[in-house]
């Protein structure tokens, strides 16, 4: 898909990851429906890629905000062709803790937030792409969303994180082949250690030591190479249906 005239739904547009995307995006002469619930930070991005972008405040759990961004975004734009998932929280605990089994409401929140999120837009954003005109081969947009590396090899204390982002690799084979018949693509990545707003309350030392953990290069991940896989998935049709690792090698130690 050519990028310069298409409109692209961010959720979690607002910082990290989604951030560089829009950037990315705008960049390379498309705009960008920002979804967020940090209103100071999406308002910012919004404003310094003047009439390229939007923002819109939306909670990705809940069916009636995600679909309100998405009517403003088509207002705004007059369509959606790409939708980029990035908007997710962390956290860790074990499953039984000193005080006893993990409150339920922990594993539930994460699980909320990231996978059904994750769902919620996907389904809302589908429903007006599928009504996009149809370009070459057919093709009337493209879904990529977030994973994570724990998705596969899951730490200690990341029960509820693993799962969510699990389900997210295991959701994006049948709904790829679900949205075939639409021309619509759905596509993975799945990152390793990055310099995120998830990982920016850590101690230096702490940060440095992860960055030390990678095979090569030995750092933590930038946004901006997010930014460029999410590129090369928008701009090449034959990538669909799969989860790609964006990771420098790094395989996830026990914990």
């Amino acid at each position: 898909m050519e990028l310069r005239g298409k409109t692209a739904l961010i959720a979690g547009g607002g910082s990290g990851l989604g951030a560089a995307t829009a950037r990315m995006l705008v960049d390379a002469g498309a705009t960008a429906g920002l979804v967020d619930i940090d209103d100071e930070k999406g308002e910012a991005l919004a404003r310094s890629l003047g009439d390229a972008a939007h923002y819109s405040r939306a909670d990705v759990t809940d069916p009636q905000q995600v679909e309100r961004a998405v009517a403003d975004t088509v207002e705004r734009f007059g369509k959606i062709d790409i939708t980029l998932n990035c908007a997710g929280i962390g956290g860790s605990n074990r499953v039984l803790g000193r005080e006893g089994p993990v409150d339920l409401e922990w594993f539930t929140k994460i699980v909320h937030v990231n996978l059904i999120g994750t769902f919620n837009v996907i389904r809302l954003a589908a429903a007006t792409m599928a009504q996009n005109q149809a370009g070459a081969e057919g093709e009337r947009g493209v879904i990529i969303n977030t994973a994570s590396v724990a998705a596969f090899e899951g730490q200690i204390g990341q029960a509820g994180y693993s799962a969510s982002k699990g389900g997210i690799v295991g959701m994006t084979l049948p709904i790829a082949r679900e949205f075939a018949r639409h021309g619509i693509r759905v596509v993975t990545i799945a990152p390793g250690l990055f310099d995120t707003p998830l990982l920016a309350g850590l101690p230096g030392d702490v940060r440095e030591s992860l960055g030390e953990s990678v095979p090569y290069p030995r750092r933590l991940g930038q946004p901006d190479e997010f930014a460029q896989l999410a590129r090369q998935i928008i701009e090449n049709r034959y990538l669909n249906g799969t989860v790609i690792r964006l990771d420098a090698a790094i395989r996830m130690a026990p914990g």
